[in-house]
């Protein structure tokens, strides 16, 4: 039988996820937009398949690393005025890293500990982020 998942506990209300997505179109698109003269991506898509091939991925080289992966860090960038990012170009896009800690392997003779088991908490340069998702072209896309 199919273990059933846990509940996330960050999950939060439609209601709080339209204000926040609100407060984003009112306090900093229409900034940005007024910035950059134009109309800025307001969200960003990933299928299920590729998020979960993703962590699948970052698993499985971290572990060929010499890390133990705990997490993916979601950061905003912002891709270049260049004709090959077409419609892309200049627009908001996020880009997924790889979290975790180094395996510390221990020196012939020492005790292996809990403390020792790992170290560092923070993004993994050895793995390669992930990006293209499908942006929320301009028209913005509204929460609903």
């Amino acid at each position: 039988m199919e273990r059933q998942p846990e509940k996330p506990t960050q999950l939060i209300t439609k209601k709080f996820a339209k204000e926040l997505h609100s407060n984003f179109m009112k306090y900093r698109a229409s900034i940005i937009a007024k910035y950059i003269k134009k109309e800025d991506a307001n969200a960003v898509w990933f299928s299920v398949e590729e998020l979960e091939n993703y962590i699948h991925y970052i698993k499985s080289k971290g572990e060929k690393t010499g890390y133990n992966v705990n997490g993916i860090r979601i950061y905003f960038g912002v891709y270049p005025e260049e004709k090959k990012y077409e419609e892309k170009a200049g627009l908001m896009t996020v880009f997924l890293t790889a979290t975790g800690k180094k395996i510390k392997t221990p020196k012939a003779g020492e005790l292996q500990t809990f403390a020792s088991l790992s170290i560092d908490n923070s993004d993994i340069s050895s793995i390669e982020p992930m990006n293209y998702g499908s942006i929320g072209r301009p028209p913005s896309l509204d929460y609903n």
